[in-house]
């Protein structure tokens, strides 16, 4: 008979010695330890943190009031606004999930989102109210209630809803009882992932994943306390990121943003010394090719995370050059946003600018708190050679992983098959173990039985001084089956041919990689800055189906 373990003998969890994660606990703190650091700056206003957590309290007595709870879902279709951060904590602090609403969907989606995340209560401003009004007037079911944003900064809109949101707290109680969950596994945020093909699937990520992604995000950034940090990423976009939940751990300041401008930003960065920000590779690009008048008088450091697709080679050398120290991480909605990162080695600052502009555009590692990520044969779960040629799926595991996706059990079940996270993402593993996207698996072009990387092309592309923007897509062709395509933002003023572009591609890429044909113009754009790279291949076969 085996002895009972003594270390577990009369040794139980109690209130004394377990509490459980919620990023909720970080507003509290820095409330509590800093009441008078400025929180939340947006336009004329200043708002310290003991001010926010009573707006916050305010927020989540006054939802208790009508009824939230437990199970609920209260959604929210707002820009970087400070009610926008508020319902970070407002929300969850109830037992309710927050639904953070893609500001650029179509009235069809956000039906279908709030109908399916069951939205009780909605937080809307008044840019979107042609929007919403149609949104709900798509509903087949009970509305949510309608609460309306008004903000000064806002140019136009109106209003919709039944209450405005300063008089919602009006009524809510300043000294509303702060609880942490239950159970840090109940859901803190309910996600839609872009839905390119049929309905998005609803990401239900926890309150434990929070906290630890959050403090992540400090240790990978090496975060100082009071940081101040520039709302470039839109906060429904994985909940920015963790980032809210991060800024009330170190008590930092949230400089609010309601489009991404350079002209806005540059001023914003200097006149308030910002020293973060997030972004997709398309706001750094934004940011490179602003006018350098811009950029006077700033002379502080910045740091900046990039993610959201493969970053090219040429962004992340051109932020080196105007003073952007880039920080390349790697994620998805199902993992809260980054869940790897690049960290760089020792020896990487003294090599040259392209050499380490390449190194640093790989995903690369694991996040500190994430427990591993992996590229695998998605057949056989066998891991590949570290030979940065063996294409695999990247996988993640770890606690900064969604519980799964709401209402769809199916999916959920797919997406964790062999006890690992299915990303889509093809990739290889460096010697170094550094992981290396090559391609998502339904962007991989496959001409005459050769694999084209449409992210190699694209690498390259970028490389060419009239390039501002450059997306790959496969083309259909009689011969091969597929050929590359590319379409092509061109710099301003910039006077160069398809044929130009195309020769340029032979000089760096295998003659089978090189585009068959450029097209000029602009290129469609998620909120996020992604390439709505689907939209492009609609065109290519509509096109080809003409010929």
């Amino acid at each position: 008979m085996t002895a009972a373990n003594p270390y577990n003998q009369d040794l139980e969890r109690n209130a004394a010695n377990h509490v459980p994660l919620s990023p909720l606990s970080f507003l509290e703190r820095s409330a509590r330890v800093y009441p008078g650091r400025i929180a939340i700056v947006h336009g004329e206003l200043r708002q310290t943190w003991a001010q926010t957590f009573e707006r916050c309290r305010r927020l989540a007595s006054a939802l208790a009031r009508h009824g939230v709870g437990e199970g609920d879902t209260v959604a929210a279709m707002l820009p970087n606004t400070p009610p926008m951060f508020e319902a970070h904590f407002g929300v969850p602090v109830t037992g309710a999930v927050l639904n953070t609403l893609n500001t650029r969907l179509d009235p069809a989606a956000i039906a279908f989102m709030l109908e399916h995340g069951g939205a009780k209560v909605l937080l809307t401003d008044g840019e979107f109210a042609d929007t919403i009004e149609q949104a709900l007037a798509l509903m087949p079911g009970a509305k949510p209630l309608v609460i309306d944003v008004v903000d000064a900064l806002c140019e136009g809109g109106r209003r919709i809803g039944g209450v405005e949101y300063e008089q919602f707290l009006s009524g809510g109680d300043p000294a509303f009882t702060w609880r942490l969950p239950g159970d840090e596994w109940d859901a803190i945020a309910l996600n839609y992932t872009s839905g390119t093909t049929g309905n998005p699937k609803g990401v239900v990520t926890h309150h434990r994943g929070a906290y630890l992604n959050a403090v992540s995000n400090v240790v990978t950034w090496e975060m100082p306390r009071h940081p101040i940090y520039l709302w470039t990423l839109p906060m429904f976009h994985c909940n920015g990121w963790c980032f809210p939940w991060t800024l009330a751990l170190q008590a930092g300041t949230s400089v609010c943003l309601r489009r991404v401008d350079p002209g806005l930003i540059f001023p914003l960065i200097r006149d308030h010394r910002v020293s973060h920000l997030c972004g997709a590779p398309i706001v750094y690009g934004m940011l490179i090719n602003a006018p350098a008048a811009l950029r006077e008088g700033i002379a502080h450091p910045i740091a900046g995370l990039i993610a959201g697709a493969a970053p090219p080679a040429a962004i992340i050398e051109g932020c080196e050059r105007i003073g952007l120290a880039i920080t390349h991480v790697y994620g998805l909605t199902e993992v809260y946003g980054p869940a790897s990162v690049c960290p760089p080695q020792d020896g990487w600052a003294e090599l040259p600018i392209g050499e380490r502009a390449r190194l640093n555009a790989r995903q690369g590692v694991a996040y500190p708190l994430q427990e591993g990520i992996a590229v695998l044969d998605p057949d056989t779960m066998a891991p590949v050679p570290h030979d940065g040629e063996t294409i695999g799926e990247i996988f993640f595991r770890g606690n900064i992983v969604m519980k799964g996706y709401l209402k769809n059990p199916a999916a959920t079940q797919e997406a964790f098959a062999g006890g690992w996270f299915h990303t889509g993402d093809l990739a290889v593993t460096h010697p170094d173990g550094y992981v290396k996207i090559k391609d998502r698996s339904k962007d991989i072009i496959i001409s005459g039985g050769e694999n084209i990387s449409s992210v190699e092309v694209e690498d390259v592309l970028y490389r060419h001084p009239a390039v501002l923007v450059a997306a790959v897509v496969a083309q259909p062709d009689p011969k091969w089956g597929e050929v590359p395509c590319a379409f092509v933002e061109l710099r301003e003023g910039a006077d160069v041919a398809p044929e130009a572009i195309i020769g340029y591609c032979r000089e760096h890429l295998a003659r089978f990689k090189v585009p068959k044909q450029v097209v000029f113009g602009e290129l469609p754009k998620t909120s996020t800055g992604k390439i709505q790279k689907f939209v492009l291949r609609e065109r290519v076969r509509s096109a080809s189906a003409l010929e």
